[in-house]
């Protein structure tokens, strides 16, 4: 993990300033050799998780959080190419629904966590309710750091209890962003991703960033670090998630299950 410490977010001293979206260095000089290389991580993370399933002991969330277009659909396409889709789920946070709203802000989100041997990747999460809530003002400064703490609380139990979480804020510029939203005005096969809202939501650029850095400052613990990943480069991104998150799954303690030794007296007949 030292190669990746330096995206990690030490809340003693940090900003985002600190991190250029454009930061490629995770990529060689070569495109042949990155892609290569992000094939090798995919296969060795499924090889992984295959054990994680079959133990059926640990649990894991991969937690990916950004701006609109900042690249959460493309992450979960590339990272997990290679994998047997058996203890892999995706919870999706959207809007909240009537009966979300009927409840509190993370009773949604407990109810997505995973089971023993799983791994479920989050795109947006419960930082939802710090975040865009705070940015629009529909909670005020004093309800918003209640809120961190009750994550912190919250992340803290479920670590307690076995999971093992990997939070991962993708940074991409506004330029870029203006980039990719234009692509989806432009390509007919990419019209399905465009939404006007994202438009009103990009006026608040500055607001949204200030509420991230805000958020990731209050909630990177011990328990459950945030890492800053810069996501201009697509490959880049890809790259450094696919090495965090192996890189977690190699700490894990997992193996495949010993066969009971009853066993060994059983035939297959003909």
């Amino acid at each position: 993990m030292e190669k990746l410490e330096k995206y990690r977010v030490n809340p003693k001293k940090f900003s985002l300033k600190q991190y250029s979206p454009d930061d490629r260095s995770a990529r060689s000089e070569d495109k042949a050799q990155d892609l290569a290389e992000l094939a090798r991580l995919t296969e060795a993370i499924n090889a992984r998780q295959d054990i994680l399933h079959a133990e059926g002991k640990h649990k894991v969330v991969l937690l990916l959080q950004g701006m609109d277009t900042s690249g959460k659909d493309g992450t979960v396409k590339h990272v997990f190419s290679a994998c047997d889709p058996l203890g892999i789920r995706l919870a999706s946070f959207k809007a909240p629904s009537a009966d979300e709203l009927a409840h509190d802000y993370l009773w949604r989100v407990h109810a997505q966590v995973p089971a023993k041997g799983e791994l479920v990747i989050f795109n947006r999460s419960h930082y939802e309710d710090v975040l865009i809530v705070k940015v629009h003002g529909w909670i005020d400064e004093v309800e918003c750091k209640r809120r961190y703490q009750q994550i912190n609380d919250f992340e803290r139990m479920l670590t307690e209890t076995g999971t093992t979480l990997i939070k991962c804020f993708l940074h991409i510029s506004k330029e870029e962003q203006k980039e990719r939203l234009q692509e989806r005005l432009d390509e007919p096969t990419k019209h399905w991703k465009f939404n006007p809202k994202d438009l009103e939501e990009r006026a608040l650029w500055e607001d949204y960033m200030q509420a991230y850095e805000s958020a990731l400052q209050a909630t990177s613990t011990e328990h459950a670090p945030w890492y800053v990943i810069p996501a201009n480069s697509k490959t880049n991104r890809n790259l450094l998630i696919s090495r965090l998150l192996l890189e977690t799954l190699n700490q894990l303690p997992l193996a495949y299950p010993p066969k009971p030794k009853e066993w060994d007296a059983l035939k297959i007949k003909d």
